[in-house]
């Protein structure tokens, strides 16, 4: 239903940098437009800066597509133009949710006697309660609980609390290692929730853009790129803004590389006959979760060992780092004989069968000397421990996971939020 002349139905809201539009003919959306203004300290310094508007919008449609493509709810639905971009409708949970790997900024201020540069492991969360009028004064998980907010029926208690606070961790790190290959340091980033009115959800909402976050080409202060730059101006210049201006530009290029890698992988499965493929084809799809290329083969390791080798040579040869996956039934061969022979991991992943399972295993566990192959029963376990291997210098990978766990986490915490609710 999305057409690049949409009909704006009412104005939802209006911010320091960006309005809210109805979209009536796109039920359950919004569009946020951005403006050209950059404002800080609460817009007690505010200027007119051409082209911000496009900057901030592609900013902010990179890094919610990359979140998104990791697994991480959030309201973004799609780019619409140079200047706006349409989001699920969503009640907004007034707080900004701060996330720190490094001590800098409001933070000093607040905590004296902290030097710059301390480094927080994990990183540190704070939420700031917004109000203009008392200067977004800080606020405890206590207070949050204790002013009962309810937004799209929802109202927000421990468990929303704990979610909005684990999601915004994994949000960060998500961000900070995919800033890691450009040789950039995510600082600090801020954050909001909102209610997704459809779903009654809570989603990363609003924007993630250059003055959501301090960003540090190689950890350098000096060389800041964010909104800051324009925060520790002495005065507001036209030189200046255009400074300010190429920062923001500098970081719209950089984001897209995010939604990039340049790391590749695969994982290779071997399966000692073709009457395991079934066992194989779930390995191949839980791959396929974590965006890694996964190939299957046929080859015995007892009945034509030099194909076997000949197989492995194939992919050792064309420079693709590879994790191969043994799948071999009865007794396993497979896995420790390219275990012995390749210098790329090698997992077991045997099909074992119900009336010799419990003797058939010890041909995967019990390996001679010199021989490292773990085993691992769950197809799709064989793949997750894959996907961590390659997560080590693969962004994109180590995103997915890293939502995984989250989501997890989450929707283990609903469960027990609805069971709780039953029996009362």
């Amino acid at each position: 239903p999305f057409s690049l002349d949409m009909k704006l139905g009412k104005k939802v809201s209006e911010g320091k940098t960006k309005e809210v539009y109805e979209l009536p003919d796109v039920p359950g959306c919004v569009l946020m437009q951005s403006k050209d203004q950059i404002t800080a300290g609460n817009a007690a310094r505010k200027d007119r800066m051409e082209g911000k508007a496009a900057i901030s919008n592609a900013t902010t449609s990179c890094v919610f597509q990359l979140l998104q493509e990791a697994g991480i709810k959030t309201a973004f639905v799609r780019k619409q133009s140079d200047t706006a971009f349409i989001a699920a409708h969503c009640e907004m949970i007034p707080i900004e949710w701060v996330c720190r790997r490094i001590a800098t900024g409001s933070f000093l201020k607040r905590n004296p006697g902290v030097k710059e540069g301390y480094k927080f492991y994990p990183p540190k969360i704070e939420m700031f309660y917004k109000d203009d009028a008392n200067n977004d004064p800080q606020w405890s998980e206590e207070q949050l609980i204790e002013a009962k907010f309810c937004f799209a029926e929802l109202t927000i208690g421990q468990t929303e609390v704990d979610i909005m606070a684990r999601s915004t961790q994994a949000i960060f790190e998500i961000l900070e290692k995919s800033w890691q290959p450009q040789n950039c340091t995510l600082v600090d980033l801020k954050i909001e929730f909102g209610v997704n009115i459809l779903t009654k959800e809570i989603v990363l909402a609003d924007v993630i853009d250059n003055d959501s976050w301090r960003l540090w080409p190689s950890g350098d202060r000096s060389q800041q790129k964010d909104k800051q730059s324009y925060r520790d101006l002495k005065e507001v210049t036209p030189e200046a803004l255009q400074m300010v201006k190429r920062n923001f530009e500098w970081v719209a290029e950089r984001v897209e590389l995010l939604l990039k890698t340049k790391s590749q992988g695969r994982v290779v499965v071997l399966m000692g006959s073709s009457s395991d493929l079934s066992h194989c084809e779930k390995i191949k799809k839980a791959c396929a979760t974590f965006g890694i290329p996964c190939e299957l083969r046929v080859t015995s390791a007892h009945k034509g060992p030099d194909e076997t080798l000949r197989i492995k040579a194939e992919y050792e040869g064309d420079g693709i780092p590879t994790v191969f996956v043994a799948v071999a039934g009865r007794s396993n061969g497979l896995g420790p004989v390219m275990s012995g022979n390749t210098a790329y991991p090698v997992v077991n992943c045997p099909p074992l069968s119900a009336d010799w399972g419990t003797q058939d295993v010890w041909s995967s566990l019990r390996l001679p000397s010199g021989l490292g192959c773990p085993t691992t029963l769950s197809p799709e376990g064989a793949a997750q421990f894959a996907a961590q291997i390659f997560g080590l210098n693969n962004h994109l990978v180590w995103a997915k996971l890293r939502a995984n766990m989250l989501n997890t986490w989450v929707s283990l915490k609903l469960a027990d939020k609805k069971l709780r609710e039953c029996t009362l």
